[in-house]
């Protein structure tokens, strides 16, 4: 017969080997997690090489395609989060409304595309590393906070009571003498140019926008 003292010994020594293999319960479903998360990061890594070595995409210029516009700004959103967001001067500039604003979408892009040439791909160096946190990124903060830090989403809300919200593409001034223009440059360009058409006639009213 096994004497009391070594029986609760052993049961010690069970109830010790069950904690320590307790957490190994665990260890598929972590595993699993692992390999989709290096799936992932191999996903993204392709798409970061693939960025490197091909033009940034122009928002101004985009395909009427709701698929592309949506893939750009999906991508531009993760690249914002994992990125441009984590230096404190860029967070402290950065409207809210970032993407009702054409401009500053097309700026971000490019400044994407930047980082991507410069981290990632065949042809990324620390030369272009530095190149863009000391030029690119400092000049694409400088400009969104110059022309959009201080809006906000109320500013692109359209309310009973509210100003008018300007939208839509900005009107050219001298659109409707560009025909005119075009051909005295090219068959008249030493001659004089064109006369604009005088303030305050409906032609030169509308070719300034109004103004």
């Amino acid at each position: 017969m096994i004497p009391p003292a070594d029986v609760a010994g052993l049961a010690r020594e069970v109830d010790g080997l069950r904690r320590d293999l307790a957490p190994l319960r665990v260890l598929p479903d972590r595993v699993d997690e692992l390999s989709r998360l290096l799936a992932d990061l191999a996903e993204t890594v392709t798409a970061l090489r693939a960025r490197a070595s091909t033009p940034a995409p122009s928002w101004l210029m985009a395909p009427t395609n709701v698929t592309t516009t949506g893939t750009l700004l999906d991508e531009l959103a993760a690249w914002l989060r994992a990125i441009y967001l984590r230096y404190p001067d860029a967070g402290e500039s950065f409207p809210d409304c970032w993407c009702w604003h054409p401009h500053v979408v097309e700026e971000l892009l490019w400044l994407m595309y930047a980082w991507a040439a410069a981290y990632q791909g065949p042809s990324a160096s620390v030369a272009l590393a530095g190149e863009w946190h000391d030029r690119w990124r400092p000049g694409v903060v400088r400009r969104i906070k110059a022309t959009a830090g201080v809006c906000s989403p109320e500013n692109h809300q359209s309310r009973a009571g509210w100003p008018e919200v300007s939208t839509g593409a900005p009107e050219v001034p001298g659109d409707g003498q560009l025909a005119e223009l075009a051909e005295w440059w090219a068959e008249r360009r030493d001659e004089r140019a064109p006369e604009p058409p005088a303030r305050g006639s409906a032609i030169g009213d509308a070719l300034r926008g109004g103004r």
